[in-house]
């Protein structure tokens, strides 16, 4: 009887590894605190009007209306994401393209010292945070985020893929971020380098690195 739960455990444990993500629903903004300074001003001179020309390469199903950018999804629907500019918890959006091969819309979404981008799912119209634009790997299964920044304290390299209406994090790799400044780029479907560099003394050389997926799904880091 041990012996076939054990069996068991090991059997599940591939699935346990992997953190599924179904999204959340847009959500209407609760203003709370003062509007945020220059965000009239600065959406209306510089943002929207940048933002029109990427519309313009995805209209019908793309639009603006004011503080709202609506993304029309499966089954004649759609979603309004609506901007919030107030206090210390305030955010916008703002529409940079659709994403053929993960069939979700990429926002940008600068907020209160912060800065992230929303997949909007075109099938569900569910939102999904990441901290970095999209890269697909070579043969579109997958794709990785690099987030690297200060303030806040983010560092790492996120290996994300589709499953059903969500996403699966398939691994996430912490960055030197504190001290350095990190990218990285597919080789392959299988493998991914990372190079660091560093923010002070640009005459040293950062971490480099590369992760490589196994047989058994597992992302595993070699290099310094």
């Amino acid at each position: 009887m041990l012996a076939r739960l054990v069996c068991l455990v090991v059997l599940l444990l591939p699935g346990i590894a992997l953190a599924q993500n179904a999204g959340v629903e847009a959500k209407a903004c609760a203003p709370s605190g003062a509007l945020a300074r220059g965000y009239e001003r600065e959406s209306l001179a510089i943002e929207w009007p940048q933002e029109a020309q990427r519309l313009r390469a995805d209209v019908p199903n793309v639009s603006r209306q004011g503080d709202r950018l609506r993304l029309a999804i499966d089954g004649g629907k759609s979603v309004d994401l609506q901007d919030c500019p107030y206090g210390d918890s305030a955010y916008q959006f703002l529409y940079e393209r659709f994403d053929d091969p993960g069939r979700f819309y990429v926002v940008r979404t600068p907020a209160h010292e912060d800065f992230s981008y929303t997949l909007v799912m075109k099938r569900t119209g569910r939102l999904f945070t990441v901290y970095g634009a999209p890269v697909w790997a070579q043969d579109k299964s997958r794709f990785l985020t690099v987030a690297c920044s200060l303030l806040p304290a983010r560092g790492a390299v996120t290996i994300q893929a589709p499953s059903g209406e969500g996403l699966v994090t398939e691994a996430e790799i912490p960055l030197p971020c504190a001290l350095e400044s990190c990218s990285a780029r597919w080789d392959f479907q299988s493998w991914i380098s990372v190079s660091c560099m560093p923010r002070d003394e640009r005459d040293k050389k950062g971490a480099e690195f590369v992760l490589m997926r196994g047989n058994d799904g597992k992302w595993n880091r070699f290099g310094r």
